[in-house]
């Protein structure tokens, strides 16, 4: 097994994430291969909080140019983790 420091990669701030944060759903970058009961392991392990509810996504990377040059930005996975009511992650706090 991966360890939780390894599952998630890194907390996803945007317009959208921070309104979803007023429901207590929280949203991080996660390694392609996590499965929903290990990203809610990770969550609860590094955060000390409750998981009710896990959704996961693949989010599609797009193409890009540079000049005559083209590539494209790397596939990522994505996990709307939602705690249970009254629990919060401090490192959210403040945005």
């Amino acid at each position: 097994m991966r360890r939780p420091h390894e599952i998630l990669v890194r907390p996803v701030i945007s317009e959208r994430t921070v309104e979803l944060m007023e429901d207590n759903k929280y949203t991080f970058i996660v390694a392609k291969k996590a499965n929903k009961s290990e990203i809610k392991k990770a969550v609860e392990e590094i955060f000390d909080v409750t998981v009710t509810r896990v959704n996961t996504l693949m989010v599609r990377g797009k193409n890009r140019r540079m000049g005559r040059f083209e590539g494209k930005t790397p596939d990522r996975k994505k996990a709307i983790v939602t705690l249970k009511p009254g629990d919060k992650i401090e490192v959210f706090e403040g945005l």
